[in-house]
């Protein structure tokens, strides 16, 4: 017997199934119809072009490690390496000067500084 339940155009392991259907959702105002179908839409969507970034990603990563490889015995040239490295298409050139424009941002995120987020209550700073 498999593990995987067939829900639309995806297949789902049991476990995760009956933890969003039974943990997850209840509660939640969400149909499990509603969430299975969403979540098959997503995948659909952007499944191939995931897939397709991946392998982009483990030929970069082959071509940085047979570098690496054919250079390990040679004086360490970083110009030379992150001209490779544009090369392959790794480094790409700066695009253009851009600003991002936000509302409605918690104060927590926009006006405490990072750190304060995470000082403990009790340490006095």
């Amino acid at each position: 017997m498999s593990s995987y339940i067939t829900i639309g155009p995806i297949k789902v392991h049991q476990v995760l199934h009956q933890a969003v259907e039974k943990d997850i959702l209840p509660g939640t105002g969400i149909a499990a119809e509603k969430f299975w179908s969403s979540l098959g839409a997503v995948l659909c969507e952007y499944g191939p072009k995931n897939e397709a970034l991946l392998r982009k990603r483990d030929a970069i990563q082959a071509q940085i490690d047979a570098y690496l490889l054919e250079n390990k015995n040679k004086p360490w040239d970083s110009g030379k390496y992150t001209a490779f490295l544009s090369q392959i298409g790794y480094i790409v050139p700066a695009g253009p000067a851009f600003k991002v424009e936000t509302e409605n941002v918690d104060p927590e995120v926009c006006a405490t500084p990072g750190p304060q987020l995470v000082v403990p209550v009790d340490n006095a700073r």
